[in-house]
This record gives structure tokens, sequence and C-alpha cells, in this order.
């Protein structure tokens, strides 16, 4: 786990980490299982942009929640940074946690994995305050426990997830990519966007059989995100967030990210990204923009 300078503590006694966007550069979907999950390879990079979470050890078990977005977030009690802190106490017995504060800023239900992001940062807080191992296996047990997505969040480097999720392969040497992000600000939520596909038990997906570039910019240029097409069908906006994006000078690929609603465009560099960011800012007021660096 490399957590970098998002994970510290502070003077006041909070134990402080950033829950950074988790982008789906690509997302395929190689078919259904007989248990009804799908599975999926998906190459993944993390923002510079995030929630950030605190906790204060030592307290009874607590959440709080502030921030521009933290109104769209669902009840507190069933916030999955609990949900993920209690699977780690089903695995560690006695286990004391704290009180956690969430500031949330990425939109819900986005298709950036903000909420996975906040439950991994959650387990590192508590590794942090008990002095636990970045390697113990009881913290990715617990991250699989609570989400799909948290495995992949617990230590936010690029890399390869596949299955349900559940499966993630080693760091990748990614070069930054300079990147905006833009959201309409319309939940898409991720079981009807894989209902969409319409694919029954044992059937093979949109890339069964896609042959994986070795070259990761190969990858990322070749690949796609199968779950756009029904993403659309459900939020038709979103197809307006991607012709925005592809819109803007320099831009060089234009996704969708997760099952939406969230798009991200590349660009060459970080000034480039920075003009489409305040261009877009000032054609859609209300959406959710955020230039940031993917690695």
């Amino acid at each position: 786990m490399n957590d970098g300078p998002r994970l510290r503590p502070g003077a006041d006694g909070l134990l402080r980490s950033r829950a950074p966007a988790k982008v789906n550069l690509t997302l395929h979907v190689l078919g259904r299982r007989a248990d009804g999950y799908h599975d999926l390879v998906s190459l993944v990079a993390f923002a510079g942009v995030g929630d950030t979470l605190t906790l204060r050890p030592g307290l009874p078990l607590s959440f709080s929640l502030t921030g521009p977005t933290a109104g769209s977030a669902g009840p507190d009690e069933d916030n999955l940074v609990l949900r993920a802190v209690r699977a780690l106490g089903e695995r560690m017995p006695g286990l004391a946690a704290g009180a956690f504060h969430l500031v949330k800023r990425l939109p819900v239900a986005a298709g950036l994995g903000g909420g996975s992001s906040d439950a991994a940062a959650a387990l590192r807080l508590v590794a942090l305050a008990h002095g636990l191992p970045p390697a113990d296996p009881r913290l990715l047990d617990a991250a699989r426990a609570t989400g799909s997505d948290v495995a992949v969040c617990l230590d936010p480097r690029a890399r390869v997830m596949e299955g349900t999720g559940d499966r993630i392969g080693p760091p990748l040497g990614l070069r930054p990519l300079f990147a905006v992000l833009a959201n309409p600000r319309v939940a898409v939520p991720t079981p009807a966007v894989f209902k969409g596909l319409g694919l029954a038990s044992g059937d093979a997906g949109p890339s069964a059989g896609w042959p994986v570039p070795a070259d990761t910019a190969r990858w990322i240029e070749d690949g796609r995100n199968d779950l756009e097409a029904p993403a659309m069908r459900a939020a038709p906006i979103i197809g307006d967030v991607l012709d925005a994006l592809r819109r803007q000078p320099g831009c060089t690929l234009a996704r969708m990210s997760g099952s939406g609603a969230t798009c991200f465009g590349l660009f060459g560099d970080c000034h480039a990204a920075a003009r489409a960011a305040r261009a877009l800012r000032a054609a859609q007021p209300g959406w959710w923009i955020a230039p940031t660096v993917l690695r």
C-alpha cells in the first residue's frame, strides 16, 4: 500500500487520508456469470481530486459527513466507511476504530468509485492507527467484503482489475495523464446500467475474446467502456458530455468512466486540460468539472 502524503497524522490528533476518484480508462464486459455477476476487465487510474477522510482514534465508532456533495451521499449509518470498518472488525475481534469525518467533494453515483475510495481510506486509517502492515491480508479481505471496487482503491495506483473487481493486478508504470472530469450532476444507478446490457446468466459479453494489448497506451487507445451504450440509454445527457469534451481543443480521447455519468477527456498537457475545464464551466455552469492528473 502506497498512500504517500495522502495518509498522515496531524498535530490535532487526527489521522487524514485522501480518497481519490477512481477512473476506468477502459471497461470491458466479458460476460455474465451463473451467479448473476458480470465478469469485467478494466484498466483503472486515480485522479488528483477526491474526498478527504479523517479519523480520531480512541473514540467509539461514529461517522459524520460534510462537503459540497454531502447532501446526495445517502444515510450516514449505511455509508461504506462504516461497512468497511465493521468488515475489518469481523476479522479483528476487539478492533477499536474511532470517529470518522468525511468531506465529500466527488459526485455520488457518478462512476468514480467515490464511496469505494472512501471505504478504502477508512481501512488505511484504521491500519495506521493500529500499526497494521499494509500487506495484512485482513485489510484486502475486508475491502473485498465491503464492495466490488474497494479492493482496487486500497492502494490507489493505476492497475488492472478483473472479475467483479476482486482480482487486482500489480501497479502499472502509467505515465501521468492530463484529464478533465465532467459530470452533468445526474446520478446513474449501476445496477440499471448493467441490466441494460441485456445479458442472461452464462451469456458472453460485448468484449468476450477481446485481445488485451501488451502496451498500456495502446490499451487505452484501442479500448472502450462497454457500459457507455446502456448508460446513455438511461441518461442521454452522457452523450452531450462526451461531445462537449471531444469539441475541446487538444482533446485526444473522451470516454465514460465506470457506469457513468462522469466522463473524462485526455489532453496533451496540463495547460490544455485547464483551458478545456474553464471553457466547459463557462458553457455548463451546472456541471461538476475538474481538471486533474490521472496516475
